[in-house]
């Protein structure tokens, strides 16, 4: 079992930046996916950014702005977002994932809120 903890949510103005955490703990063994999901309000969830085996993947709406990184000695997870804007309120999970070609078994943090409003 995994469990993660995500920290730095918040309202920022737009054009703002914020940075997300997430503290993984227990058994990382198999895990070879980790990234970061939203979920706006009447939305559904969707990806904003993961580290796989094959490299790191944006989604087009935050390419530029928003840049995911790894702390392998410290099991941490960020999310730095640069120049938000309001279509980017939403709460956003952090994730990690054991996927293999027909199995994939997800853990989610809690989610953290973040609104970007001036």
């Amino acid at each position: 079992q995994v469990q993660l903890v995500e920290s730095g949510g918040g309202l920022v103005q737009p054009g703002g930046s914020l940075r997300l955490s997430c503290a993984a703990s227990g058994s990382m063994l198999g895990i070879n996916a980790m990234g970061w999901y939203r979920q706006a309000p009447g939305k559904q969830r969707e990806l904003v950014a993961d580290i796989t085996s094959g490299g790191t993947n944006y989604a087009d709406s935050v390419k530029g702005r928003f840049t995911i990184s790894r702390d392998n000695a410290k099991n941490m997870i960020y999310l730095q977002m640069n120049s938000l804007k309001p279509e980017d309120t939403a709460v956003y999970y952090c994730n990690v994932a054991h996927v293999e070609r027909l199995y994939r078994k997800d853990y989610w943090a809690q989610g953290t809120q973040v609104t970007v409003s001036s």
